[in-house]
């Protein structure tokens, strides 16, 4: 059974036997999904707020943090009627000129944030997401991909 790996392993090792399509398509749409010249923010521990519930009465939160360049991302995801909702804030506030793009691997959509940094997308298709805040004269912050089922 090993040898069989490992001959198929060394067949594709040397070409001789090509990788499948369906795996070139998905690294091909995963490298789209880059954010060139971007800064990943790193999760932030977020205390749960006394008295939150998920509906099995279990304490939860749905809210994740982000951190990066001095700035920090909080994203609340939520369902409902099958599509998901993505709302947060980034601390500091960006500026007006800023906007943040919320991401699923099909769907992109851009909001402007409030005076305060707030910013909502509803509509989306459930499964990964990932928000990017642009502000002028920064490198794009970005976190990392969040798994939302429905």
């Amino acid at each position: 059974m090993r040898e069989e790996y490992l001959l198929a392993a060394l067949r594709m090792g040397a070409g001789a036997d090509p990788v499948p399509e369906g795996v070139s398509a998905a690294a091909r749409a995963v490298f789209g999904l880059r954010v060139p010249g971007g800064v990943p923010a790193a999760p932030v521990d977020v205390a749960v707020p006394p008295g939150a519930r998920s509906a099995d009465g279990t304490a939860q939160s749905c809210v994740r943090r982000f951190s990066a360049d001095g700035l920090v991302i909080d994203v609340e995801t939520a369902v409902s009627g099958g599509r998901m909702e993505v709302a947060g804030q980034v601390s500091p506030a960006p500026g007006p000129d800023a906007r943040i793009e919320v991401r699923t691997p099909h769907i992109g959509k851009v909001r402007v944030p409030s005076g305060s940094g707030h910013f909502a997308v509803a509509g989306l298709p459930p499964g990964w997401v990932s928000v990017v805040c642009h502000r002028p004269g920064h490198a794009p912050v970005f976190t990392r991909w969040i798994h939302v089922r429905s």
